[in-house]
């Protein structure tokens, strides 16, 4: 269900109905806890949010404060509040929450001290928060005030309510550039896209003390959502896009590349270059892009190849260019880059074609970008598929990532033996304990991983960096290069250690790098540092989802044994290491 589509009013007054539709629409539920603190009426925005995790497949238990004990909850003994355990921290403020507007008589130093008090208030709460509950915090900024004292002059004059409200927000955003976990809902750019004056309708506040106009709370909702399910690894990775009037204007087979509008010569090209500038900025971030076209591909490359295009034919990974359905296309590129089919964003004009992938790949993304091209960007813009909450060194490779890996996939073709295949690639491996460098990518890879996730479970960086500074736990990261480039940090593991027995609490890899003795270099580093503090069986654990069947039997290929196996699948293994334990790793040469 796209609840973006759906009408304000009708999310608020179908509310239930629309959860009961999400919620029997998924069985595959990441179940997570978020404490809602408000300087207002909330429970209508808590309503929305948990329609929009949902969406998202995250199911949420709530804990709502009391009308605007925001401060209160967060500052004093709150014994509902630690009791709730919360993973993550919501706080809804706005501009009514702040406590004092510079007056026009106030001095310089006056209104400085003025921003410093109103700024030190939050900042001692989000510092008390961090160190209670050791969990991601999501604060509002401030909107700008729907009415200005000295009209213009409100933004640069020190007094002014404007002006103090931006230099109050670059504050906000200052201390999330030097504080992990902390994360700005940018309320004052969403107020502005919504439009100022509807979004403050005072008569919200006086009738029922909401900070904001009922129509806009599913957009306040949707953008907090945006950055929790970025936090739970539910963004997406790549796009898929189709080529005519798309990426351009005309159909290149029919007009001829020469004819094609694109460009700066007409309006209308110009909406289109401006669409592919949009695209090409998304490998900035790491997202794979596409094609999936109806066209011969020459006549596809001849068009993509034409001068004037932002983009190129090397700007893609995957180009599929040819008569087979969209959804099958879609489909082959994802089986190709093993991601899954729920990591991408299909973009077509075709109403009839997004329709065939909604029904055949659900899991996937067909934003409705109507049929003006100037109206593409929005459309998928304010959808959220993409939202940083982190954005590593990793981040930046990937797509030279995954050009590299389709170039391994090439070479493979060309070898009748796959061990030769292996030996060809020249592997070096880095498998070292979780090093302040990588905590960010560790909990991302931790977020993310689905197929290659042996217990599932999801660790924030906080809990990451709690792992690697707990005596009792062993942790590792692994980062694979070969001749064709650095795959960067692909492998985590996490054993807890209790006595002479380590528990596998957390095994997980990246798809791209499976079946190259990655897992078995894990393993034998595993070993080996269990040996090293007396250990001499390791457990194993593999709890099934919809989408980990691939690592079932991950540990019989390791050479566990298997102790028991329940009803639902849930399996415990061990291995002896109390004797000689041979390594298993054949191809890679691993750098200690």
């Amino acid at each position: 269900m796209r609840i973006s589509s759906i009408p304000p009013d009708d999310l608020h007054r179908k509310n239930k109905a629309i959860k009961r539709e999400l919620l029997a629409a998924n069985t595959n539920w990441l179940d997570k806890r978020v404490a809602v603190l408000g300087g207002s009426t909330t429970d209508s925005i808590v309503k929305m949010l948990d329609l929009y995790l949902l969406s998202h497949s995250i199911r949420v238990a709530f804990y709502e404060s009391e009308y605007a004990q925001y401060w209160q909850d967060a500052m004093f003994p709150n014994a509902a509040l630690a009791a709730f355990e919360p993973d993550i921290i919501f706080i809804h403020t706005s501009n009514r929450n702040i406590t004092r507007y510079p007056a026009l008589t106030d001095s310089a130093d006056a209104v400085s001290l003025l921003l410093e008090t109103e700024y030190g208030k939050f900042a001692a709460m989000w510092d008390k928060l961090a160190a209670d509950y050791h969990c991601p915090i999501i604060q509002n900024n401030f909107e700008y005030p729907f009415w200005r004292l000295m009209g213009n002059r409100d933004g640069s004059d020190i007094h002014g309510r404007v002006n103090f409200i931006a230099r109050l927000n670059l504050k906000f955003a200052e201390y999330a550039q030097t504080h992990d976990h902390f994360y700005i809902n940018d309320i004052n750019w969403l107020s502005a896209d919504y439009g100022l004056e509807a979004w403050s309708d005072p008569f919200y506040w006086h009738m029922y003390k909401y900070a904001l106009a009922m129509p806009a709370i599913p957009r306040l909702a949707q953008n907090a959502a945006n950055i929790i399910k970025s936090l739970c690894g539910k963004n997406k990775k790549a796009f898929a896009l189709d080529l005519d009037d798309t990426l351009w204007g005309g159909i290149v087979g029919d007009d001829g590349a020469e004819n094609l509008q694109v460009g700066q010569e007409t309006p209308i090209g110009q909406a289109y270059s401006e669409f592919q500038e949009y695209i090409k900025a998304h490998k900035q971030l790491g997202v794979i892009l596409n094609i999936v076209s109806k066209n011969e591909t020459e006549v596809a490359l001849a068009g993509l190849n034409r001068p004037d295009m932002t983009l190129t034919p090397e700007d893609f990974i995957l180009i599929k260019a040819n008569w087979e359905p969209k959804s099958q296309n879609l489909a082959d590129i994802a089986h190709t880059l093993a991601l899954l089919p729920e990591s991408f964003v299909f973009v077509d004009d075709n109403p009839a074609e997004r329709e065939i992938v909604r029904r055949e790949i659900p899991e996937a993304a067909a934003p409705e970008i109507g049929k003006k091209p100037e109206h593409y960007i929005r459309a998928i813009d304010r959808e959220g598929y993409f939202e940083v909450t982190a954005l590593t060194a990793d981040d930046h490779k990937r797509v030279a990532q995954y050009k590299d890996n389709a170039a391994r996939s090439k070479l493979e073709t060309t070898f009748a033996d796959y061990g030769a295949y292996l030996r060809s690639l020249e592997m070096t491996a880095e498998i070292q304990p979780f090093a302040p460098m990588y905590m960010s990518r560790v909990a991302q890879l931790t977020n993310k991983s689905n197929q290659f996730n042996l217990t599932t479970r999801r660790y924030t960086q906080a809990e990451i960096e709690e792992a690697a500074a707990d005596p009792r736990c062993i942790t590792l990261y692994g980062r694979l290069s070969d001749k064709f480039g650095d795959n960067g940090v692909v492998a985590v593991a996490i054993g807890e250690t209790d006595g002479g027995v380590c528990h596998i609490i957390l095994w997980l890899m990246s798809c791209r790098v499976l079946k190259r003795d990655m897992e078995f270099a894990m393993m034998d580093e595993l070993a080996r540092r269990c040996k090293e503090r007396g250990v001499t069986t390791i457990k194993g654990y593999y709890y099934p989802t919809a989408k980990n069947g691939m690592v079932r039997d991950f540990y019989e290929g390791q050479g566990f044994t298997l102790d028991s196996s329940d009803d639902s699948g849930n399996k415990t293994y061990s291995l002896n290491i109390g004797g000689v334990y041979e390594d298993k790793n054949q191809y890679i040469q691993v750098n200690l």
